[in-house]
């Protein structure tokens, strides 16, 4: 239809698990009806809304004993360009959601890395390769992990070929292909080789002493980040190129390169390489001098800041078709070429990030690159710990005055809650949480969740800055893509006025976009017209749970859509009509895949003053023509204005909603109705499977 065009969405199926239900609607969600957003706590009771109920946790906590748990670093992702959404590729996880396997041998290693599922592949020796420079063909969906310091590759290593993608390289030290010539072509072994991937991390490792590269990132290979690696005693050390196009999007930060000689990196017709806050260290009097530091050749453009050289010969240098600009940098003993000059980008348009001080870089460094003993993220040092609460203040009364400041504040791949506190005001901003910034809570301080307003007005086809439009999923005011994400106790609005852009083509206008697992909004407000809420996976073969409570949603075409596994609990589904005055539209347009649950309304209110008989319960949107997926809302115990059409769900698209998953069970009010061939109802026995338990798995929503 013209009002719908491919939405976007899914990991692995929980198992079914039943828990007993309240039937019919509390009596302060029914006073909700008349009441406008209410304050504090909210109208449905101190309490009433918090989280899922006890019998959930108890069942939860059952399955769990029974199920063997990755290691919690597995569930670490990129940041970086390795962390974009692009070639369909949502961020870089390796093998979270594979079978965990340790592996002390050649074989066993190699039959993990090359096979085709997804593995998450745990080094607990040294192993040798055999014969010496053989390089692992790595296939995609993995990651490769050294067990604390004993994880080790010798002589050899590993490759990464055309379409290879979603690979994580972590905590090994890879080393020792040298054959006793440098520059020696006859022995081209390197410690990473890629030909053509994309999304790729590699961080803290200990790569030196090989035959060619520590890490080549050849034709066209893309999406990749390279953090807090130690790299040392090598000749050819990073290379980046062998290509005319200009396609590589790189990172590079937290490195320390030490007695290297060359291509420190030599970035040559990168489209985008960030470079920040490494330290490229030359000691006098040693056997391998510098030759240069960072080259960006070609026609590559670099953004090149608070990074560290001591001692480099040419530090920085450029083509003349290049461009390097620098930002923050201190160069202490260096000689010869430091060079600059041309535009090149803004890396915060692709991703956040959050410089550490210049000063700071060699210490931080040193101790900090290679592998760790503990993996994971809070082995990490950093000069920024995060704290336990950030403020934000319009009035500067705060640590930020805007919400994405403070986002930006909170370290990568930070490993516990940090809580963004937001004093009540209106901030018209977007807001971005990226992947690699989870266990973040946006909350309002204020008495009211109309108190603190979150809210922009970019609809699909508003022009970006850098041309083209923004899209149904770039125009959210706010976007979080990082697992375990709370909003509580505020407004986030899409104000995109349909009226005044008649001619724009593309009105949908997202406030609110999830793409990921493990969400909670918790007593919020969620405002818009056509397509307001998207709850969407960061991929579709992955997990994301999302559960709403004790919230307004509003909207009047597809205003909750999305390829999610969500709960909306205890909430207000508020109509609006449309930019014209006149009453129609749907609630739920889901987009599941047909392994998962899709989205569920449990003991809420539907309500708004349209006319009777205008709205549709929901429509099965496959996105993108997929005729594979099996789109899901079930409406349960809930009351239905008489808004709610009689034949309450709706084709999309060509395709018919009595071949997809849409039911109602036990709602009440005057757009409620019997069953019927076009109003399923589930049976008693039917509906024990389709409880806020059954969405939402092992997981317990809690503050």
């Amino acid at each position: 239809m013209s009002e719908r065009r491919g939405k976007t969405t899914a990991g692995p199926r929980h198992r079914r698990r039943r828990t007993a239900l309240t039937v019919g609607i509390p009596l302060a969600l029914t006073a909700a009806v008349t009441t406008t957003y209410g304050t504090g706590l909210g109208v449905f009771g101190e309490g009433a809304g918090q989280t899922a109920s006890a019998a959930t946790t108890a069942t939860a906590a059952a399955k769990a004993t029974t199920a063997a748990a990755a290691p919690a670093w597995a569930a670490d992702t990129a940041d970086g360009f390795a962390s974009v959404n692009s070639l369909g590729q949502n961020g870089t996880y390796g093998g979270r959601g594979g079978q965990t396997v340790t592996v002390k041998t050649l074989a066993d290693l190699e039959k993990y890395a090359t096979a085709e599922e997804p593995y998450v592949i745990v080094v607990a020796a040294a192993i040798t390769m055999n014969p010496v420079g053989k390089e692992i063909k790595v296939k995609s969906d993995k990651t490769i992990v050294g067990q604390g310091t004993s994880g080790q590759i010798v002589g050899g290593g590993f490759f990464l070929g055309t379409g290879v993608h979603n690979v994580i390289i972590r905590n090994l030290t890879i080393r020792d292909s040298y054959q006793g010539v440098w520059n020696d072509k006859d022995h081209d072994f390197d410690a990473v080789q890629m030909d053509g991937a994309h999304h790729v991390w590699i961080d803290h490792n200990d790569l030196r002493h090989m035959a060619d590269g520590l890490i080549d990132v050849r034709k066209d290979s893309t999406n990749v980040t390279v953090s807090w690696n130690r790299f040392s005693d090598n000749n050819k050390t990073f290379g980046i190129g062998w290509t005319e196009n200009l396609v590589t999007d790189i990172t590079i930060h937290h490195n320390w390169f030490r007695e290297t000689e060359q291509r420190n990196p030599s970035t040559d017709n990168a489209a985008h390489a960030h470079l920040y806050n490494n330290y490229l260290q030359d000691d006098p009097g040693t056997t391998i001098k510098s030759s240069y530091g960072n080259y960006s050749r070609g026609s590559t453009k670099m953004v090149l800041e608070n990074s560290y050289f001591q001692g480099m010969n040419n530090p920085v240098t450029k083509d003349a078709t290049a461009a390097v600009v620098q930002r923050g940098n201190t160069f202490s003993g260096t000689s010869g070429r430091n060079e600059s000059g041309g535009t090149a980008f803004d890396p915060k348009s692709f991703y956040g990030y959050t410089l550490d001080r210049t000063a700071d870089v060699p210490a931080l460094l040193t101790a900090g690159t290679g592998p760790r003993t503990t993996i994971g993220t809070a082995t990490t040092p950093s000069t920024k710990a995060a704290a336990a609460t950030l403020t934000v203040a319009k009035d500067g009364s705060g640590q930020f005055t805007t919400v994405q400041a403070a986002v930006d504040a909170v370290p990568a791949n930070n490993p516990s809650r940090v809580v963004i506190s937001v004093k009540p005001g209106t901030y018209r901003e977007t807001v971005k949480v990226p992947a690699n910034k989870p266990h973040v809570t946006v909350q309002g301080a204020g008495a009211s969740r109309k108190d603190t307003v979150v809210v922009f007005n970019n609809a699909a086809g508003t022009a970006k800055p850098g041309g083209g439009t923004y899209g149904t999923s770039g125009s959210a005011t706010v976007a979080v893509e990082a697992d375990d994400f709370q909003a509580r106790n505020l407004t986030i609005n899409n104000d995109f006025d349909e009226a005044r852009n008649q001619s724009l083509s593309g009105h949908q206008a997202v406030a609110l976009r999830t793409a990921a697992d493990q969400v909670l909004l918790d007593g919020i407000i969620v405002d818009g017209d056509q397509d307001t809420l998207l709850l969407d996976t960061a991929a579709k073969d992955r997990l994301g749970r999302v559960y709403v409570t004790n919230s307004y949603i509003s909207g009047n075409v597809d205003f909750v859509f999305g390829r999610a596994t969500a709960v909306i609990d205890q909430s207000v589904i508020t109509l609006k009509k449309r930019w014209d005055g006149t009453s129609a539209g749907y609630i739920t347009a889901p987009s599941t895949t047909a392994d998962r649950k899709g989205i569920l309304i449990n003991r809420s209110v539907v309500t708004g003053d349209v006319s009777a008989g205008s709205f549709f319960l929901g429509r099965n949107w496959h996105a993108g023509g997929d005729a594979t997926l099996r789109p899901q809302t079930t409406v349960r115990n809930s009351a239905l204005s008489a808004a709610v059409k009689s034949t309450p769900w709706s084709d999309m698209g060509g395709f018919s909603w009595k071949n997809d998953r849409f039911a109602e069970y036990r709602n009440t009010g005057p757009g409620s109705g019997a069953a019927s061939g076009d109003r399923p109802q589930l049976t008693d026995s039917q509906a024990t499977g389709q409880e806020v338990a059954d969405w939402l798995g092992t997981w317990n929503p809690t503050a």
